[in-house]
């Protein structure tokens, strides 16, 4: 599993980037905030320490739950009860307070691991809307049986949108997951393309767009 881990502690990092290690867990670690926004797409789950030098760990949490379900445990020395209460109703999986016990840590980082598997639902290949289908894996969208040509760019943000067919994405989810960034100066770009999505579809009622929140494709 990939694991990301936010932990300032050299001591720390090291100790668990070993554990994990050993135990088959491939971890990227990073120190600040800005990184796990940054880094998260390639992980399948995330150590979060609330203790960063940047961003408070809450505040990392509640900007990633707008772009992403990726798993996450916090572990962290902070035990108060107004903190546990407040990383679980953010949207944490797990909360362990250091000094923790590292079987136990893996015992939990398994537990969510296998929760998140068997509440994902599967992705789907081709999504088909009217006379719109979108081949996913082959990268090919038609429309009234004719292929439509698409740059790199609109391609991602139509994919983006149709995976979750009928269902509000926020404008920081697209510009996450297809700049990488979802607090990145490219909104103005976002508009532009789907302008030109909207145009070679020929199919404009199917791109809505959410005032003051993002957009949903289809109904």
């Amino acid at each position: 599993m990939r694991i990301l881990l936010a932990e300032d502690d050299d001591g720390v990092a090291g100790a668990l980037v070993e554990v994990l290690y050993d135990h088959g867990h491939l971890t990227r670690r990073v120190t600040r905030g800005r990184d796990v926004l940054t880094y998260h797409r390639s992980s399948d789950l995330l150590l979060l320490d609330l203790g960063l030098p940047d961003i408070d760990g809450l505040e990392v949490l509640r900007r990633l739950r707008t772009v992403s379900e990726l798993s996450v445990v916090v572990l962290t020395a902070r035990g108060d009860e107004r903190s546990v209460v407040r990383g679980l109703r953010l949207g944490a999986d797990d909360y362990l307070v250091k000094p923790v016990r590292l079987t136990e840590l893996l015992a939990r980082i398994e537990a969510v691991t296998r929760r998140t598997a068997a509440q994902a639902p599967p992705a789907p290949r081709t999504v088909r809307v009217g006379d719109v289908e979108i081949a996913l894996d082959a990268r090919q969208v038609r429309v009234g049986g004719t292929e439509v040509e698409l740059t790199t760019k609109e391609f991602d943000v139509l994919a983006v949108l149709a995976r979750r067919t009928g269902t509000a994405v926020s404008r920081e989810q697209v510009l996450d997951e297809v700049w990488g960034d979802a607090y990145h100066a490219v909104s103005r770009s976002l508009d532009v393309h789907l302008t030109q999505l909207r145009a070679k579809l020929g199919r404009p009622e199917l791109l809505t767009t959410i005032r003051g929140f993002g957009f949903r494709f289809g109904d």
